[in-house]
């Protein structure tokens, strides 16, 4: 930490908080890695703090979007929550599963399936909510995104998924391109402007459907 310090207040914080997570992930009495949802929740709140201290190290004058970072947050979710359904159908007991992690003593493969739905859809609220404020060229990049989102799901639902082991994924070569693809096409809209999607985007609704914003 007293490295870390050296880096800025806002740096050493993150980190800080990144280490609470990690103890509470697996620390008795809390220990969330044992409770179901939470598990899914608290191990992938580690992506969206990892960017915050990357963000750091580069500026600290300003916070991180927030509809980037729930967005990040949820997408990891999203995939750790497939992780999960593979493991627990994969064993295909409920009672060994529970022996295995305390958490499939709650699950079963329809509550997880319900929220991979939730996370997907989540991450792509936020995601789209980020776009449309500070970069709307990215918009071109959904259908990648979802390609990828659709591939993984497809591969979590085959028997001995890698997905248990995600260090195997890299064999799957429809993800693999998907991914490639999805990755090339965002750093492009990232440095490439579009002045006709703005136009094509433009608020065309009536007046009185524009709600004002309240201030205090």
């Amino acid at each position: 930490m007293l490295a870390a310090g050296q880096l800025g207040p806002w740096f050493a914080g993150t980190l800080l908080v990144l280490w609470l997570c990690a103890c509470a992930y697996n620390v008795p009495p809390v220990r969330t890695k044992d409770r179901a949802y939470l598990d899914v929740l608290s191990e992938s709140v580690n992506n969206p703090l990892r960017m915050v201290a990357g963000w750091f190290i580069v500026t600290s004058a300003t916070l991180p979007p927030a509809s980037l970072l729930l967005s990040y947050w949820m997408i990891g979710s999203y995939f750790m929550a497939l992780k999960r359904f593979a493991e627990f159908r994969q064993i295909n007991d409920p009672a060994r599963a529970a022996s295995y992690r305390r958490s499939f003593a709650v699950y079963t493969t329809d509550r997880l399936l319900v929220s991979v739905m939730f996370y997907a859809a989540a991450s792509m609220l936020f995601f789209g909510a980020f776009i449309m404020r500070y970069r709307i060229e990215l918009l071109l990049a959904f259908p990648a995104v979802a390609l990828v989102m659709a591939l993984y799901l497809r591969v979590a639902l085959q028997p001995d998924s890698a997905a248990q082991n995600p260090e195997r994924l890299y064999r799957d070569g429809p993800l693999m391109a998907a991914v490639i693809v999805a990755a090339v096409l965002m750093l492009v809209l990232l440095s490439v402007d579009l002045p006709q999607l703005h136009r094509l985007l433009t608020p065309t609704a009536p007046p009185q459907f524009n709600i004002p914003l309240r201030t205090p």
